[in-house]
C-alpha cells in the first residue's frame, strides 16, 4: 500500500515539493482526516471542509512564516496547521492540545490568535506597513477574510487604507462561501452574488477572441471590438467595480476547489506587487455529505458526532439558549415593539424561533456588532424595545455605543449575552468574562444573572419592561441546573440557605448567575465548620441592590462567587457600596483573574482558578482565622 501523501508533510516545504497529480490526493486525504478527527474531539469542521485546496495553494504559492499568512476568524486554520507539520488532532481544543484557533505558542506560521471577526485586514495593513519600513520588499502578507467577515465595518476601515498602499506587497484572499456562521446577509452579500453567479472576466474574454478571429482578418476594427468587448465584460459580466473603485486590483472569482486555477491566481497577486483582491469561490463543508445537504449550518461548530452521520453522539440538552429562544417568542406574542437584533448568529444565539414567528421584526446585522448597538438605540428612539442577542465576549466591540449611543441616550435597549462566563474550549477570545466588569462602569445599565430557567425568564420579562436604561441579561454556555427554589424575597434579593447555629459567626456567601450553585455548596461546607451562614442570589446584580448592602451589614463576613472578572466585578462593587453606606463588614470577592486564560474545558478552568466549592470554602476559612 503507498504511504498517503499527508504523512510526508511536515513543513509548507513539503507542500511546495509536492507534483501536480499529489495535490489532489493531498486534499482527500487531508478532508478525510478532518471528519475522523474532529468527530471525535469536536470543533470548526465546515469552515476547514471548504479551505482545503486554498490553504494547499497559499503555501505552495507562498513561504510561510516568511510571507504572514493571516486568518479571519482563525477557525479555518485546521489545514494551515496540518501543512505546517502539526498533524495531532487527538486533543484538539482541549488542554495542552492543538488550540481550535492560530497559536504563537504552537508555530511561527501562526500570527494572528484573536479570533474575533473583521479584524485580519487590519493586521494585515500594518505587518505591510512594517515589511516596507524595515525594507523587506520580497515579502508578502496574505489575509484570508470570508464574505461573511467582511460585513464587519472594521473590514473596511482596513480596506480604505490598504487601498492608498500602491506598492506594498499584500494579498487579500475573499473566501467566499455566502456564509458566517449564517447565510451572509446586506449589501456586500448581493454584490459578491453577482460576481459568483457570472462567468468570469477572462473566460469570457477568450470566448471574445475566438470570436473575433473566426470573423475575419485582424485590423483597427477587430481592435475596436475587442477593446469594447472588455469593457462591456467589465461593466456587465463581473462587476468588481466595488473593489477596483477602491483602487484595489481584482482578480477573480476563482473555483476554490479547482487548487490549480487557485495557484495560478494566487501567482497573479504575487507578482504583481501591490494590494490586490482574489475572489474565491468555496463550498462550507465542502466534500463530507452530511455538511454540504446541511441546510441550517450544524456543522459550522461541531461536538463529538458520529463521523457516518453527521449526528451528535450526545444530543444536546434544552439548554439556555433554548429557554431564552422559547422565552422571547412569548414575550413577542404579547409585546408586538418587541424585535430582535443579531450579528450573524441568528441560529447560535436563539433567535431562529422568533425569526420564523416575526419575520419582519429580526434584524440580522452581519458581523458589525458596533452597529447593531446604535441601531438598536434607534429603533428605541422610534418606539420599539429592542432585543439584542450576542456571545458575551462579541459585546467588547461594541462597548463604546453601549456607553454613549445607548446609556448617554437612555435608550430602552436589552442585551442577552449568551456563553457568558468561562467558556473554555474555545480560548481565550471566546471566554465571556469581561462583561460584567466592562458594564459596570456604564450608567444607569442594569445587569442581571439567572441562575436557572425560572430566573432566566423572569429577567427577560422584567428587562424588556425598561424603557428608560440599557439592561443586560446573561447567562453561561453549560448545562441548565435544576431549579434553585428561594426561601424568601428580601427586597429582590433571593435568600436561597440558611444554616448554622444562633450566636455562631455569621458570613453572606453572594452566589452570581452560573455560580450559584457553587455558593450553596460553599455555603454547607461553611456550616458544617460551625459557621452560620445565609446564602443569597440578587438576580440583578447591577446596581448592587440596596438590599444586597444591609444583609452584608448583617454579618460578620461576606462572600462573593462570580465567573467574571474579580477586578472591578460585582464582588468589588459589592464591597464598594458597603464601604459607601458605612458597612464595616468585610467582602471576600471570589472570580476570574485578569488575565488570558488557556483553552481548556469549564471544569479545567474552573479547578485551576480556585473557584470549586471546596477551594472557595477553604480560603474563607483561611480568611476568617485571620480576622
Amino acid at each position: 500500500m503507498s504511504r498517503s501523501v499527508l504523512s510526508t508533510i511536515r513543513t509548507p516545504a513539503d507542500v511546495r515539493a509536492l507534483r501536480p497529480g499529489q495535490v489532489g490526493r493531498l486534499a482527500a486525504e487531508i478532508r478525510a482526516f478532518l471528519v475522523d478527527q474532529v468527530s471525535r474531539t469536536g470543533g470548526h469542521l465546515g469552515p476547514n471542509l471548504g479551505v482545503v485546496e486554498l490553504t494547499i495553494a497559499m503555501h505552495r504559492v507562498f513561504e510561510s512564516p516568511r510571507d504572514t499568512l493571516v486568518f479571519d476568524t482563525g477557525h479555518q486554520s485546521y489545514v494551515h496547521k496540518l501543512l505546517t507539520g502539526r498533524g495531532d488532532f487527538s486533543a484538539l481544543r482541549r488542554r495542552e492540545g492543538l488550540s481550535g484557533y492560530p497559536s504563537r505558542a504552537e508555530s511561527a506560521h501562526d500570527v494572528v490568535e484573536n479570533s474575533h471577526a473583521s479584524t485580519a485586514l487590519s493586521w494585515a495593513d500594518g505587518i505591510a506597513k512594517a515589511n516596507e519600513l524595515r525594507g523587506l520588499a520580497d515579502r508578502h502578507v496574505v489575509a484570508v477574510i470570508g464574505d461573511g467577515a467582511l460585513t464587519g465595518g472594521m473590514a473596511w476601515e482596513a480596506l480604505n487604507n490598504i487601498a492608498a498602499s500602491e506598492d506594498r506587497r499584500l494579498v487579500v484572499v475573499v473566501n467566499d462561501n455566502g456564509r458566517s456562521y449564517a447565510p451572509t446577509i446586506g449589501g456586500l452579500a448581493h454584490h459578491l452574488d453577482s460576481l459568483r453567479t457570472t462567468q468570469s472576466y477572462e473566460n469570457v474574454l477568450s470566448w471574445g477572441k475566438r470570436t473575433l478571429r473566426r470573423s475575419g482578418p485582424p485590423g483597427r476594427v477587430a481592435y475596436d471590438a475587442l477593446h469594447g468587448l472588455k469593457k462591456g465584460i467589465k461593466d456587465v459580466v463581473a462587476p468588481q467595480g466595488m473593489f477596483e473603485d477602491l483602487g484595489l486590483k481584482y482578480i477573480g472569482p476563482v473555483d476554490g476547489h479547482d487548487e490549480p486555477a487557485v495557484e495560478r491566481a494566487l501567482s497573479r497577486a504575487q507578482a504583481f506587487g501591490g494590494p490586490v483582491i482574489v475572489h474565491v469561490i468555496t463550498e462550507k463543508g465542502r466534500g463530507y455529505t452530511p455538511a454540504e445537504q446541511d441546510v441550517a449550518d450544524r456543522f459550522h461548530a461541531v461536538g463529538r458526532i458520529h463521523p457516518e452521520t453527521g449526528l451528535p453522539v450526545a444530543p444536546s440538552r434544552f439548554g439556555w439558549t433554548g429557554v431564552f429562544a422559547d422565552e422571547i417568542v412569548r414575550i413577542g406574542r404579547r409585546r408586538p415593539d418587541v424585535v430582535a437584533i443579531t450579528a450573524a448568529m441568528l441560529q447560535p444565539v436563539g433567535l431562529a424561533p422568533f425569526a420564523e414567528e416575526f419575520p419582519d421584526r429580526v434584524f440580522d446585522v452581519g458581523i458589525a456588532e458596533q452597529h447593531a448597538a446604535t441601531s438598536a438605540a434607534g429603533m428605541a428612539f422610534g418606539g420599539l424595545h429592542p432585543v439584542v442577542a450576542v456571545y458575551a465576549t462579541f459585546l467588547n466591540r461594541a462597548f463604546d455605543q453601549v456607553l454613549m449611543d445607548v446609556a448617554l441616550h437612555r435608550a430602552g435597549v436589552t442585551f442577552v449575552l449568551d456563553r457568558a462566563g468561562l467558556t473554555g474550549d474555545d480560548g481565550a477570545s471566546h471566554n465571556g468574562m469581561w462583561d460584567m466588569a466592562m458594564l459596570a462602569i456604564v450608567p444607569g445599565l442594569r445587569l442581571a444573572a439567572p441562575r436557572d430557567e425560572p430566573t432566566l425568564r423572569a429577567a427577560l420579562r422584567e428587562a424588556v419592561d425598561v424603557d428608560d436604561a440599557p439592561t443586560v441579561v446573561r447567562y453561561p454556555k453549560s448545562a441548565l441546573v435544576d431549579p434553585i427554589p428561594a426561601l424568601e424575597d428580601v427586597d429582590g434579593v433571593d435568600v436561597l440557605a440558611r444554616a448554622g447555629a444562633d450566636g455562631a459567626r455569621s458570613v453572606l456567601v453572594v452566589g452570581v448567575g452560573a455560580m450559584v450553585p457553587c455558593a450553596l455548596e460553599v455555603g454547607a461546607l461553611l456550616a458544617a465548620h460551625g459557621l452560620r451562614v445565609t446564602v443569597v442570589d440578587p438576580r440583578w446584580v447591577l446596581p448592587v441592590p440596596a438590599a444586597l448592602t444591609k444583609l452584608v451589614g448583617e454579618h460578620d463576613h461576606a462572600v462573593t462567587i462570580e465567573d467574571g472578572l474579580v477586578q472591578g466585578g460585582i464582588g468589588a462593587h459589592v464591597a464598594q457600596r458597603a464601604l459607601e453606606q458605612g458597612v464595616t463588614t468585610h467582602v471576600q470577592a471570589f472570580g476570574i483573574p485578569q488575565e488570558f486564560l488557556p483553552h481548556a474545558s469549564r471544569d479545567q478552568l474552573v479547578g485551576s482558578l480556585r473557584l470549586t466549592p471546596e477551594d472557595v470554602a477553604r480560603d474563607v476559612l483561611t480568611a476568617l482565622e485571620g480576622r
